[in-house]
């Protein structure tokens, strides 16, 4: 009977496609899950596996900080070491972030095999630094293959929830008519440069017939400062899969999850990379999309400026004018998301997994 440690925590970008791998493991798998206190992961996997949680943080400081930092890391090894042990893991699948570290040197002294998932064009520090000790490093973009020396590594894609697979409904609080439907990702934490970004073409959007469901985010201070019979402005929504399967437009960040989910629900996107991201992997991923025809950039920008207004326009004005669909570029960008599409992930990593427990 295989027994699996998972060690995923803190954003959907991680814990999602573990998830899903999760999920696509035979019955008989027994799973346990490697988080960090207070996190996502403490709400959203209890309730289907065993969770056990230890501190765990980057090494980003100086000085006296770093050293701490590195005494807790090597703190939550050992743990983790005891915790393998003690379940008898036989592999551990991680998909990075700050848990990764521990679980890796854990599993590196237990000497089981590790595969570490990279969901970016432009692999994480840990990804660089300890993917050479993994038994397999599984990427999301072909991108990312090159940006780890020394490491196994083999194109996966990123998995997705099955609910983006399956065919949805559009929500019925969507505003109702036959206007080209815009959805708009602010991310769960609020998107505030994009948010402004998008409230300074809303009202030519909404004026030429456009529906507009825009997800800002919880921390977004200017929520609610539009109202319009064809506009539905959320912090968040969990019908994500059937917007965007519905929407004709998506305007988005370039995270990696997010990414996927536009591709394999074929979703023509106008993507705004986060500026802050780390290494700027966001524009690295972007950039992938853009190289096979599936979305088109737009910086950030302040909102007096009129990159997006002309992009949108551009996009947008021959549905709007009722052009056929050698005319329409969304046909286009909706056959590259198909190009970047990967709908079997979770499965191409369940067999990687359980090539390793053979």
């Amino acid at each position: 009977m295989p027994r699996l440690l998972i060690a995923a925590s803190g954003t959907g970008g991680h814990l999602f496609p573990a998830l899903a791998v999760a999920e696509a493991l035979p019955t008989h798998w027994q799973t346990r899950w490697l988080g960090v206190p207070d996190r996502l992961e403490t709400t959203l996997v209890p309730e289907r596996y065993g969770l056990v949680t230890v501190k765990a943080g980057g090494l980003q400081g100086r000085g006296l900080r770093k050293l701490i930092q590195l005494i807790q890391l090597i703190a939550a090894s050992r743990d983790v070491r005891r915790l393998i042990r003690r379940e008898g893991s036989q592999v551990v699948f991680t998909t990075g972030g700050y848990i990764a570290a521990p679980a890796i040197l854990a599993a590196r002294w237990c000497r089981i095999p590790v595969v570490l998932h990279e969901s970016n064009a432009i692999p994480g520090r840990v990804t660089r630094l300890l993917g050479r000790f993994c038994s397999q490093v599984a990427v999301g973009l072909p991108a990312a293959v090159e940006r780890i020396p020394g490491c196994t590594a083999v194109v996966t894609g990123t998995p997705v929830r099955e609910s983006f697979l399956t065919p949805q409904p559009l929500p019925a609080w969507v505003p109702a008519g036959a206007g080209p439907l815009v959805l708009v990702m602010g991310g769960s934490q609020g998107a505030v440069g994009l948010n402004r970004m998008v409230r300074a073409v809303l009202p030519d959007l909404l004026s030429a017939g456009c529906r507009v469901v825009h997800l800002s985010g919880s921390n977004d201070p200017e929520a609610g400062t539009l109202h319009h019979p064809n506009l539905v402005e959320r912090p968040f929504s969990d019908e994500v899969p059937g917007l965007l399967q519905h929407a004709d437009l998506a305007i988005s960040r370039a995270g990696a999850g997010s990414l996927s989910e536009l591709a394999v629900t074929t979703t023509p996107s106008v993507l705004v990379p986060f500026p802050q991201a780390a290494d700027q992997h966001q524009e690295a991923n972007a950039a992938c999309a853009a190289a096979l025809g599936a979305a088109v950039i737009v910086h950030q920008h302040d909102p007096e400026h009129r990159a997006l207004h002309n992009c949108l326009w551009r996009l947008l004005g021959p549905r709007l004018r009722g052009c056929d669909d050698a005319a329409d570029p969304l046909v286009t960008l909706a056959d590259g998301m198909e190009r970047l599409a990967v709908r079997d992930a979770d499965k191409r990593l369940a067999q990687v997994l359980g090539a390793l427990t053979r």
